[in-house]
């Protein structure tokens, strides 16, 4: 397959280098190429099985409005844009495009989240908490990860408050604690990210798994038949 990879920062390069392990040929347009999504004809679209998107949430919109208008298989692993979710959804939908988002593509974190819905049934009487610590840089606060976090434990439980604290240090690339307390004692779940590797390969995967299909999943929908 060819893939088209949208962001040319750490994550962006690295599944460009995954998508080269796996035997696919790449082509990686980063933001000062594509402002406002010019590079993103219909045109240049066709000859790619499928994009994938690492870059902000300021131009995540207008390449995924290039890319869905033009009936793009397109996977989408930057946050911070879900306001528009809708949007992209009718979009895609109107112009046969294949389009699948999520907020960690991360196959352990997937996994991670059925461990956690698993803990809320186990537990329901405790209080939940999420404490979530990314790299100073980051601009989503909280992230992606721990609202999907909250919404897979009120899910279970929708009358749940479940508190977010957000911390943003150094370099670290993503750690999520799930904390439930009672009067009894503390129970905690924890991922955390040795590498921006595992993003990677989760979206590379999803990309060969879109690859002609036309429709809209988020990514932990269909995360159990890469598990």
């Amino acid at each position: 397959m060819l893939f088209l990879v949208l962001g040319r920062g750490k994550t962006g390069s690295l599944v460009a280098e995954v998508a080269h392990e796996r035997g696919h040929g790449v082509r990686v347009v980063g933001e000062e190429e594509n402002r406002n999504a010019a590079a993103l004809t219909g045109p240049f679209l066709a000859g790619f099985d499928a994009v994938i998107d690492f870059t902000t949430p300021e131009a995540v919109i207008g390449n995924m409005r290039a890319c869905l208008a033009n009936g793009a298989h397109m996977v989408v692993g930057t946050t911070g844009w879900y306001d528009r979710l809708e949007d992209m959804r009718s979009l895609a939908a109107r112009r046969g495009a294949g389009f699948m988002y999520g907020t960690n593509f991360s196959v352990g974190v997937q996994t991670f989240l059925r461990m956690t819905r698993e803990l809320a049934k186990i537990v329901p009487d405790s209080q939940f908490r999420i404490i979530e610590t990314h790299h100073a840089s980051k601009k989503d606060i909280p992230s992606g990860t721990a609202i999907s976090i909250q919404q897979a434990l009120q899910a279970v439980n929708p009358k749940l408050q479940v508190e977010i604290v957000s911390k943003r240090e150094g370099d670290a690339v993503g750690e999520h604690v799930v904390e439930a307390r009672s009067q009894s004692d503390v129970i905690e779940l924890k991922h955390e990210a040795l590498s921006r590797r595992g993003f990677a390969e989760g979206a590379v995967r999803a990309a060969e798994w879109i690859a002609g299909k036309t429709g809209v999943w988020e990514f932990n929908t269909i995360a159990g038949e890469l598990i």
